[in-house]
């Protein structure tokens, strides 16, 4: 390995470790109490070296919720290269989505409940963005159970902001209900997708 890939390797590394470090401040001690003075004391480096990297609190949030959609997109196009009926396909998307929440409730609180990094939908289909993309392969497969005569035609935005609310709803009831158990939490995700699935099909 030459000079110029060790230093990229090294670039990529600290960021690394400045987005775990961030992530786990920002779940523990909350977005409004982040500060780049205390990121620093964690990674034991200087804040003047992590501005060469984000710019403030607000960057290093959107490149943590970049990396979540980034993944999300990749977990829904394997659901969709193995899964012939889109209908499931969508099914087994919104339990993913589910899933992750109900396993992860602080690093989900904090991608979708802290600061709107994104704007409106408006403003989020405007520009280039993990996020962006996620939501458009989110947007086909609904489109796809549309052209296919399986869900109701009705606009394929609505269908999904309809969702997305939904499938929020039972995450913020596992964030923010202590009594909500585990196996009660799952049945009521797969209960939800069902009835949900049922009232949009033709």
């Amino acid at each position: 390995m030459g000079v110029k890939e060790k230093r990229a390797k090294y670039k990529e590394e600290f960021r690394r470790d400045i987005l775990d470090a961030a992530r786990e401040l920002f779940i523990n001690e909350g977005y409004e109490k982040f500060s780049m003075r205390r990121l620093a004391e964690k990674i034991d480096y200087s804040a003047t070296t992590i501005y060469l990297y984000f710019k403030d609190k607000e960057d290093l949030l959107f490149a943590i919720c970049e990396e979540f959609f980034a993944h999300f997109s990749a977990q829904l196009n394997q659901i969709r290269s193995v899964s012939q009926d889109p209908v499931e396909t969508l099914r087994k998307a919104l339990l993913y989505l589910m899933e992750f929440g109900l396993k992860n409730p602080n690093q989900y609180k904090l991608i979708f409940f802290t600061k709107s990094v994104y704007g409106t939908r408006e403003e989020l289909v405007e520009k280039e963005s993990m996020a962006r993309n996620t939501y458009f392969v989110f947007k086909d497969i609904v489109q796809e159970c549309i052209n296919a005569g399986k869900l109701r035609e009705i606009e394929a935005d609505l269908i999904v902001d309809t969702l997305a609310i939904a499938s929020h709803g039972v995450i913020a009831k596992k964030i923010f209900c202590a009594n909500f158990s585990k196996d009660g939490s799952d049945i009521v995700a797969h209960t939800l997708v069902d009835v949900l699935l049922r009232g949009l099909q033709n």
